[in-house]
């Protein structure tokens, strides 16, 4: 069976703790090589998830022609220089959320050749129940839908912590917020026009600690949600259709190798009791992220998504922005 060799980019936690190990159990991947600015961190991750060779530079891990990609997991303002210092050492990228800190920053990655492939790593994009949510949706069973709401909250007042490090691209919106716009965009497979925000800053990172944002996707279909930094850890999907409304229930975060749930109900009676329940296989989203990405590499079956999604996806973000800033409506 022919496999990709990966490079991981660094000794972030979400590589170690999820992606790397995920990237690990993909069939058609293997990971070879780990890098970190501190040769001795980059060791240590390498003995602790047993990869064959450490780096002590991002420089030396683009150079190494057994590698065919990188997974890119610093922090915000690394992902466009690294995905296109990579990219230009004729590597495909997977690169985390999000691409960029703006649309204008992302553009810079249409420099990179057709040929090779760049991900924004949105996982969820992978998972079954996201993909029997759109079929759903696609059956026409909920009838017209109209709006979909999500919150997507946790708590995390670490001062040391790249989420709360606003020079750099932290807050909630640019953290979490990203993953009801991609739910907006991959759910009603449109984008939105135009968008209005209610944004509440921490007075001492300055980063985005609650935000509110309406986005109307034309049509009269909307997406509302709320995202936090600073509140109980919450997240759910509601899809609303003018028959019956659909909800994923562990949307964001679905626990890795274990089943997961979506409920289909027509609102009758009101507390759900009669709702339909659908029972997904279990699966670890990083993993079939990284297989889908592997088979796109490997030439067997192409990717929906590249850097012109990505572009798109920040395009949103920006206008959230903007809203903050103007208090009203803004054009994406």
């Amino acid at each position: 069976m022919k496999k990709i060799r990966w490079g991981i980019l660094s000794t972030a936690n979400i590589g170690m703790e999820k992606v790397t190990p995920a990237i690990m159990r993909s069939a058609h991947s293997e990971v070879v090589a780990i890098a970190s600015r501190d040769l001795g961190k980059a060791q240590a991750a390498a003995a602790k998830l047993g990869i064959p060779t450490a780096y002590g530079s991002y420089e030396e891990l683009f150079a190494d022609p057994d590698i065919d990609a990188i997974y890119n997991p610093l922090p915000n303002h690394l992902h466009v220089p690294m995905t296109l210092a990579a990219a230009q050492a004729g590597k495909h990228v997977l690169c985390e959320k999000p691409i960029a800190l703006s649309a204008a920053e992302a553009e810079q990655l249409r420099q990179i050749p057709s040929d090779r492939i760049v991900l924004e790593a949105f996982m969820i994009r992978f998972h079954p129940q996201w993909l029997r949510a759109r079929e759903i949706i696609r059956s026409g069973e909920l009838g017209e839908v109209r709006a979909i709401n999500a919150v997507f909250t946790y708590f995390n007042a670490d001062p040391a912590n790249v989420r709360n490090q606003a020079d750099i691209g932290g807050g909630g919106i640019m953290d979490i917020g990203c993953y009801p716009v991609t739910t907006g965009r991959f759910l009603f497979e449109a984008e939105p026009q135009r968008v209005v925000s209610l944004v509440e800053r921490d007075p001492q990172f300055g980063t985005d600690r609650l935000a509110s944002v309406l986005m109307d996707f034309g049509g009269g279909r909307q997406l509302n949600f709320i995202c936090s930094t600073q509140l109980t850890g919450e997240q759910s999907v509601q899809v609303l259709g003018t028959k019956a409304k659909l909800e994923i229930i562990i949307p964001y975060n679905a626990p890795a190798n274990e089943r997961t749930a979506i409920t289909v109900d027509t609102g009758a009676p009101f507390d759900g009791s009669l709702a339909r329940r659908e029972i997904l296989p279990a699966c670890d989203q990083y993993t079939e992220q990284a297989e889908a990405f592997a088979l796109a590499v490997l030439g067997e079956q192409p990717l929906p998504w590249g850097v012109e999604d990505a572009i798109s996806s920040m395009k949103v973000l920006d206008a959230i922005f903007a809203s903050e800033k103007s208090g009203g409506w803004a054009t994406v």
